[in-house]
């Protein structure tokens, strides 16, 4: 009997190999030939045949040279930026910016226009992602992914917004309208759950597996990151910490998404300000009075620690269930208290319950939402593409 042949093994160790080459290119950067295999440890020759592949499908390309010993200068390649393009989008009430970055991440065009409310969801979409990749100088046709950041409830099942407070044009069945108007891949994500990619990739839980993100700006908003992994909870509901009953915020009884809940009450912006107010902060919304008094020195720690106290009483809930390892104050009113307020939240958190996890503000200052959603879009546009090398032609026997 003859031995059956298995012809799938030889390709897929090529496709294994190529996409090792891809991730060690986009991770460390241009590279030779040697120094891709003595990383990978694959011989020289089998990724010399991995590089000549991936130039045959535009996906690297030779970007320099690299004086040697003796013998001819190595060749230096580099994943090619144009391989592929996504958009990031961040859609408020009142205003909606967007970023177009490449297969590297990097930025090549960023736009804001007037939300004018979001009434026509689609449109304000399409002309966002049209305009910033007119911005950008990248064709349409070019632009594989599209990650959109809204406030409210986005159902993890459907990748529709269940729920959004601030847009409600935003509507289940949106998310197929718009992949069918932009014909490509569109996700729609909850933005606080944004902030805290951008967070765990470039900011201060660069490294930390279990963390959360205290937004607190217009709304309050959690996001919850588990394992280095967003839990979003069975309905997306996960971090809708604003209906928190707590202590000092009156209960809303047959609650509904349009009551305020009560950790809102105590803590929202329109809180902020009142409490802000009674401390001789009126200031021109909260996070100015609250950015006034930590600029005050003495005068404005009164406010601060009225504050704290307020966050204190959501960080301890959240902290007693989960015991994270960090916690980062987002939202413009926490990113206005700083240092300060950081350290005063932690404090209060050490002193009502049995936990004291690390209390830090963020580092992303501007636009969180905007680059994580540009973080997934192009985590998302990276698997798509080093997932196809699979599909390479047998440029050359390994």
């Amino acid at each position: 009997m003859s031995r059956r042949a298995q012809p799938g093994v030889p390709t897929l160790l090529r496709a294994l190999n190529d996409r090792a080459a891809l991730e060690l290119l986009v991770s460390r950067g241009p590279l030779t030939r040697a120094q891709l295999a003595e990383l990978t440890g694959l011989s020289r020759v089998t990724a010399h045949h991995s590089i000549e592949r991936l130039e045959a499908r535009g996906l690297v390309r030779q970007v320099g040279v690299q004086a040697g010993g003796r013998g001819p200068n190595a060749q230096v390649y580099a994943v090619e930026p144009t391989a592929a393009y996504v958009v990031g989008v961040e859609v408020g009430p009142r205003k909606v910016t967007a970023a177009g970055a490449d297969i590297t991440g990097t930025i090549g065009g960023r736009i804001e226009l007037d939300a004018d409310g979001a009434d026509d969801p689609v449109a304000v979409v399409h002309s966002a992602v049209v305009k910033v990749a007119r911005r950008a100088r990248v064709p349409m046709e070019r632009i594989r992914r599209v990650v959109i950041g809204t406030p409210g409830v986005v159902d993890p099942a459907t990748g529709d917004i269940a729920f959004s407070w601030d847009l409600p044009r935003w509507h289940r069945g949106l998310v197929e309208e718009l992949r069918a108007d932009l014909r490509r891949q569109v996700t729609i994500e909850n933005d606080v759950n944004l902030a805290a990619v951008a967070e765990l990739r470039t900011g201060a839980a660069t490294g930390v597996d279990d963390f959360v993100l205290l937004w607190v700006a217009r709304g309050l908003g959690l996001a919850v990151v588990l394992g280095g992994r967003l839990h979003r909870g069975a309905t997306g509901g996960a971090g809708e910490i604003g209906y928190l009953p707590v202590p000092g915020g009156p209960l809303a009884h047959e609650v509904s998404r349009r009551v305020k809940g009560s950790f809102q009450r105590l803590a929202g912006a329109d809180a902020v300000q009142a409490v802000a107010r009674s401390h001789g902060f009126p200031g021109t919304d909260a996070a100015d009075a609250v950015r006034s008094a930590a600029q005050a020195g003495p005068a404005g720690e009164p406010l601060l620690s009225e504050l704290a106290r307020r966050l204190a009483l959501g960080v301890a809930a959240v902290c007693v269930v989960l015991d994270p390892a960090l916690v980062v104050l987002a939202g413009d009113i926490c990113q206005a208290g700083g240092v300060g307020l950081a350290e005063r939240v932690g404090a209060e958190v050490a002193a009502i319950a049995p936990v004291s996890p690390r209390v830090v503000p963020t580092t992303v200052p501007a636009d969180p939402v905007l680059h994580g959603a540009l973080i997934t879009a192009v985590d998302a546009a990276r698997e798509e593409v080093f997932a196809s090398t699979a599909g390479t032609p047998d440029a050359a026997a390994d």
